[in-house]
């Protein structure tokens, strides 16, 4: 399976590596550094050998697990770190990142998890209130730290995280809170006293709440586990990812708006809290699949994108959309998606069908130093990657820092877009295929599953079924190939895999694989 990404040159690569024993695994990253390049600005350990030049250590004592990035223009980048202090860090697009400057702009912060420029200061989400910070002098050190926003419980449960801010089209503030995992003792008496259907939570735990214009402090929707990432599309529509645990079958990307239910039941401990915007639920279906679960309890939606577990990532983080209009390569418009386990980012395209979300996920790029948090895109178009393995174990060697993924301006052969159609999909290449590979259908296959929606811990795939493609027809530019399948099914992850498919240059797919939710069918 590794051997299907490399084109001929790498192929020659893998060769050579095996001939003196050393793993092709390496190939791949090189294959990768053809299109992406990684750069290390600052991380606690010298990520491989080869890359140790463009490596430089954070400041000794500094402990950079970046929790929280925002650009203050187009050279300076504010990180929040989970120590809980904002750092402003100069120099960032120097290549070697040899001349970085450091220096403190606030702290005393309580594991601040976001960081947003807005309205002349710098905002933050703390455990207990979402917080507003002034440089008055313009001198780069805080002077002001005033309170935008509170009203959510901290039981003192270590889990109840709280995320943000990120900032939709009309102006809102949007912050998301972890639900606590299982509450005891002291924590239960934080709790919502005499909750309905007796789940026992801190006050709007698992729940999306807005900082409005206006300043009032709302709750939007609910049934949230671990929404460690926030992020806006094109149109200002905001999304969150959520995490697997008990009531999540996998790792997902959720639109957020009023009045919507996603998955964790535990968070309806808020229901009948005032400004509730979830009503009515009386019971909570448990050990059926997804689709039978909607149809039992119309409050659930269903996520834009399931990120199948470990295929696509097993902890998914932050959001970045590609504004960059091409500077960061053929996916402008489109989402990224930090991935904290596998030390990696997905991407993922959106549409919309039936009035919801949807589409599909696609792997993007690995081999990142550590865990990926947060993410932020550069003047120039590049990624910037806030690395920390706190509390949890990662891939990479380590522990934190700062790296910076650049487009090398070379075009991956990629399927750029997966689009529903009534009976099948449309796929848009990043270049023109191979018309006999490409119009082949033995070049595709697709198995269809779903999820079980339940309280224990995730959800294995079931009801696969395998899909029965009819034909692949390509487009005459060569970048188009509608494929007519048998067998779809609403409210199931369809999984492609093209690894038949050629460029008109031979070359291969660099990731063939796809993950299409598919919510509705289009008419």
């Amino acid at each position: 399976m590794v051997m299907r990404s490399l084109n001929l040159t790498h192929f020659v690569s893998v060769l050579g590596f095996w001939l003196i024993g050393i793993q092709p695994l390496v190939s791949v990253v090189a294959a990768d550094d053809d299109y992406y390049r990684l750069l290390s600005v600052a991380t606690s350990k010298a990520p491989t050998e080869s890359r140790s030049k463009n490596w430089k250590p954070s400041p000794e004592g500094l402990p950079l697990e970046i929790s929280g990035m925002t650009f203050l223009d187009d050279q300076r980048l504010a990180v929040a770190i989970r120590k809980g202090e904002i750092w402003i860090l100069d120099g960032v697009y120097d290549e070697p990142a040899s001349n970085v400057t450091y220096k403190r702009f606030a702290n005393a912060l309580h594991e601040p998890l976001g960081l947003l420029q807005h309205d002349g200061a710098l905002y933050t989400a703390q455990r207990s209130e979402l917080t507003k910070i002034r440089d008055i002098d313009g001198d780069d050190v805080a002077d002001e730290y005033l309170t935008a926003a509170k009203g959510w419980a901290v039981t003192g449960h270590y889990h109840e995280y709280a995320f943000g801010p990120k900032l939709d089209a009309d102006g809102n503030l949007w912050i998301t809170l972890n639900i606590g995992m299982g509450l005891k003792g002291d924590q239960l008496k934080r709790a919502v006293p005499d909750p309905p259907l007796g789940y026992r939570q801190g006050r709007w735990r698992g729940w999306g709440m807005v900082l409005t214009p206006q300043g009032e402090l709302v709750p939007m929707c609910a049934g949230m586990r671990s929404p460690a990432g926030l992020g806006a599309n094109a149109a200002g529509d905001m999304f969150y990812t959520d995490q697997q645990g008990n009531w999540v079958a996998t790792n997902s990307l959720h639109h957020l708006r009023p009045g919507v239910f996603f998955h964790h039941a535990e968070a309806l401990a808020s229901m009948n809290e005032p400004g509730s915007t979830i009503k009515s639920v009386e019971k909570v279906p448990a050990g059926v699949p997804l689709p039978e679960a909607m149809m039992q309890f119309p409050q659930l939606r269903p996520p834009a994108v399931w990120f199948p577990y470990k295929r696509a990532g097993q902890s998914p983080t932050d959001i970045m959309l590609d504004t960059s209009d091409g500077k960061f390569g053929p996916f402008s418009g489109q989402f990224f998606v930090g991935e904290f386990t596998q030390a990696g980012v997905n991407r993922v395209f959106l549409e919309k069908v039936g009035g919801e979300y949807q589409g599909a996920c696609f792997p993007f790029r690995s081999g990142f130093a550590s865990a990926v948090l947060r993410l932020a895109q550069g003047a120039d178009g590049s990624m910037f990657a806030g690395l920390t393995n706190r509390g949890w174990s990662s891939l990479g060697n380590a522990s934190y820092g700062l790296q910076r993924l650049v487009w090398t301006g070379k075009t991956p052969f990629e399927i750029q877009e997966m689009r529903a159609t009534p009976d099948g999909f449309d796929l848009l290449f990043t270049l023109p295929v191979d018309p006999e590979s490409a119009g082949d259908p033995a070049s595709y296959a697709m198995q269809s599953h779903t999820y079980l929606y339940h309280s224990a811990y995730g959800s294995d795939e079931i009801q696969k079924q395998d899909l029965t493609i009819r034909s692949a027809t390509v487009s005459g530019n060569g970048r188009r190939v509608r494929l007519v399948i048998d067998g779809l099914r609403e409210l199931f992850v369809h999984a492609l895999d093209a690894d038949g498919v050629r460029s008109k240059a031979g070359l291969p797919l660099l990731h063939p694989d796809a993950y299409y939710t598919l919510n509705h069918r289009p008419e």
